[in-house]
């Protein structure tokens, strides 16, 4: 039976360079003016002053920003619970033994955290800190912002059990989490996966004990570090491409069975709205769209939109990004065909 690799981080360093914590300092200090500018620009500016796209394209990254960040706080709140105060032990004595049932259990874990994709990426950083492997991890994150009760409640109030969407997306969730972590229980090197910046992070947690109060507030700044930036620039490019991609041109394609899977997949990939609200907007495509269409837009939205991309590329490299869009759209695509064929 093959053996899941954890992360062998290197101890050739237990903490991170006093240039890598500048950096990260500058980033998080230029993010919060970003904010600050987003907002005066919204708040101040006559509006005859700002073209109409560019309103629009200011208006929609500030309400992504602003859906977003009450999520992504409590994801490092809990993150901060996972890492200091969950005593060594107590989460790992609950997993099974084997590789595929450990992935199993974790991809079941967000049905206990109301948090969307947004909050699950510091909680998933505070995973790997603890000890689970990439594969592992990868799992749960996937998984997490579709089987999370909020999701599982909205999408009923939205569809109820018509034409299976409901349970479409609570199937193939699970199922496209555990293909992913799957395929990366494959890979030789775990440690290979993640970036260097997020590595140092965890041989600085490695290393720290003592007051877990002064650990909390650490780690609290070190995730906002991490996370604040990436959510700021992925909220900016998702209203960016918003107002320069012609929505028409999806909603003109919807009846058809192949393209309306296509067109959804990108409009998810766009709007990048929280998974816990995403279901009433796909509502209103209902009467245009296939019922595959559909479940497409419900799959691939909470996990790989341009916002949760930059999220997880404060963690994992490019090239992990890459295989994950890969496996979700296709996935997704298949999934919808199915569910069109049955529909």
């Amino acid at each position: 039976m093959r053996t899941e690799v954890r992360p062998a981080v290197s101890r050739a360093s237990s903490t991170p360079s006093p240039g890598s914590a500048a950096r990260g300092a500058l980033w998080l200090g230029l993010g919060l003016l970003a904010v600050l500018a987003l907002i005066g620009v919204a708040l101040w500016s006559p509006s005859p002053e700002l073209p109409t796209r560019a309103q629009d394209g200011l208006t929609l990254a500030l309400s992504v920003l602003i859906e977003s960040l009450p999520f992504v706080m409590l994801g490092v709140i809990l993150s901060i619970v996972v890492q200091v105060w969950v005593p060594p032990g107590v989460i790992e004595r609950w997993m099974p033994r084997n590789a595929w049932g450990r992935r199993a259990v974790l991809s079941l874990l967000g049905m206990l955290i109301p948090v969307c994709e947004c909050g699950n990426v510091p909680f998933a950083r505070g995973l790997m800190m603890r000890g689970f492997s990439v594969a592992e991890t990868l799992t749960f994150l996937v998984a997490a912002p579709i089987v999370n009760p909020i999701v599982i409640i909205t999408t009923h109030q939205a569809f109820g059990f018509d034409d299976g969407i409901l349970v479409a997306r609570l199937l193939g969730g699970y199922l496209i989490a555990n293909v992913i972590g799957w395929l990366y229980s494959r890979h030789p090197d775990q440690d290979a996966l993640i970036t260097d910046r997020f590595r140092d992070a965890c041989l600085a947690e490695q290393g720290v004990s003592g007051d877990r109060a002064r650990r909390s507030l650490a780690q609290f700044v070190v995730e906002l570090r991490a996370v604040m930036p990436a959510l700021i620039i992925g909220s900016a490019v998702a209203g960016a491409v918003q107002v320069i991609v012609p929505r028409n041109v999806l909603l003109s394609i919807g009846s058809n069975p192949a393209l309306s899977i296509a067109a959804m997949i990108m409009l998810a990939m766009i709007v990048s709205i929280c998974s816990n609200v995403d279901a009433f907007f796909a509502l209103s495509f209902a009467s245009t769209f296939t019922p595959g269409a559909i479940v497409a837009f419900l799959l691939v939205g909470p996990l790989v939109d341009v916002k949760m991309l930059a999220l997880l590329r404060t963690t994992f490299r490019t090239r992990v990004l890459g295989v994950l869009v890969a496996t979700v759209v296709l996935a997704a695509a298949a999934i919808g065909g199915v569910v069109n064929l049955l529909a």
